[in-house]
């Protein structure tokens, strides 16, 4: 048993986008920073002079030991942390761990987690019970690694995974209801019954928020409308009170910085400007919609009229991203459905008895999900193809917060519980049956 109150539990929701930390018990995450990593090969910048030094010494920058399988990796360096990220430096690539919802490079994994704990939360890891958030279609092989690197590396006192659907429908008081999480990569919508996933009825869709951004920024480009990023201009000032803009020139920024910063501003354009229209967009309907003005940093204002209805109804029908030019068709088009068939195929792969309170309990959550009337309309399609008996109501907490955060707040709730105290995976444990021992105490 773990002292109750002295020792409070860590929770950490790794998601596709950003990365959430903090205290249990407490309402809201204490860190909130951006999932990708900067990166710059040390190979390239220094080993021009001296290859073979660079071959057998380890970078001093870095601490990770140099395997002979990976010898890419022990010489690259990590810039974790919104800090980090926003300044420019040359050669840095911005790369992502995740690689459709799982997670690929668990170095680099490694590093954000040591990012959240030691300069964010500045707590020892030795010290606290970490609950982490997983995807519900997170595989064996996944989570016993995520509990090796967190046993041998932090050498954490106990460990539990809980998968985001059942944190999500923790935090809004539930056991069992149909959990929609339309995040930055992805949108998963999964059953949840007593508390637990009901693996056969996950249903994924590749179209998550960052998609949408792209969809955004190319439909923008389209137009003729340039987004310039933080970092290529500098502002002076002429008279009081006016600016003039000047260009600044970075020729060794690599194309994915550049890339990050744009869709940096592409997605507070998306998340300022847009709303789910309330039927199906179609071009005609649309065309002479009231434009809506948006400053960009550098000072142009640009006018966004259909797109801000366009891009939001991808979430619906997919097939209207494909008339964005620039947007490549998906690898496998059959895969991707809108929310309201994820959301029906996923009740109707589940059991009969559970169907109607499925139906009269479906969560919005994750970052995407707070696009204005989201929730309406869905409920609006799913009435049209419901059978006639269910009750559709779906669910979402009116904080926009608590929306983004849900997973992590229900994380919070869970491992505050008093009941819960027993259910920890400890160290001894892990020691004495292995790490295959955590499929039997995290379902």
């Amino acid at each position: 048993m773990y002292g109750g109150d002295e020792v409070s539990a860590i929770v950490v929701d790794l998601g596709s986008y950003s990365c959430k930390a903090g205290y249990a018990g407490e309402d809201a995450p204490k860190a909130v920073f951006p999932s990708a990593v900067g990166s710059i090969d040390q190979m390239e910048v220094d080993t021009e002079a001296n290859p073979e030094k660079e071959a057998d010494t380890q970078d001093p920058k870095n601490n990770a030991k140099p395997s002979d399988a990976d010898k890419s990796k022990a010489n690259r360096k990590l810039y974790v942390g919104t800090q980090a990220l926003d300044y420019r430096r040359d050669h840095m690539e911005v790369i992502s761990p995740f690689k459709d919802g799982v997670v690929v490079d668990w170095d680099m994994v490694d590093n954000i987690w040591n990012h959240a704990f030691r300069q964010r939360l500045l707590i020892d890891p030795k010290e606290h019970p970490m609950l982490l958030a997983e995807p519900s279609i997170n595989t064996a092989q996944q989570r016993e690694k995520a509990a090796e690197v967190m046993f041998e590396n932090y050498k954490v006192p106990a460990l539990f995974l809980a998968k985001n659907a059942v944190l999500t429908s923790f935090a809004s008081g539930r056991s069992t209801s149909l959990v929609v999480d339309s995040g930055g990569g992805s949108t998963v919508v999964a059953a949840v019954h007593d508390g637990y996933v009901l693996q056969k009825a996950v249903a994924t869709s590749p179209i998550g928020g960052e998609f949408l951004t792209d969809c955004m920024m190319k439909s923008l480009e389209s137009k003729g409308i340039v987004i310039k990023p933080r970092y290529s201009f500098k502002k002076k000032e002429i008279s009081p009170g006016e600016y003039k803009i000047v260009d600044l020139d970075f020729p060794n920024t690599t194309e994915s910085y550049r890339l990050f910063c744009t869709r940096a501003i592409a997605g507070d354009i998306k998340e300022s400007v847009s709303r789910v229209p309330d039927s199906s967009y179609d071009e005609a309907s649309y065309a002479n919609v009231p434009m809506t003005s948006y400053e960009l940093p550098d000072g142009q204002t640009i006018e966004i009229g259909a797109d801000r209805f366009k891009v939001p109804d991808i979430l619906f029908n997919p097939s209207l991203a494909l008339t964005i030019p620039g947007i490549e068709g998906f690898s496998d088009p059959a895969s991707v459905k809108g929310l309201p068939q994820m959301v029906l195929e996923s009740i109707n792969k589940c059991d009969v008895d559970i169907r109607r309170e499925l139906f009269s309990s479906i969560l919005l959550a994750g970052g995407t999900s707070s696009m204005q009337q989201l929730k309406e309309r869905l409920e609006k399609e799913l009435m049209e193809d419901a059978p006639q008996a269910a009750r559709v109501k779906v669910l979402a907490s009116g904080n926009a917060i608590e929306r983004r955060f849900s997973v992590w707040i229900g994380g919070s709730i869970l491992a505050s519980l008093g009941s819960f105290q027993q259910m920890w995976f400890s160290k001894a444990e892990y020691e004495e049956h292995g790490v295959s021992y955590i499929h039997r105490k995290c379902p």
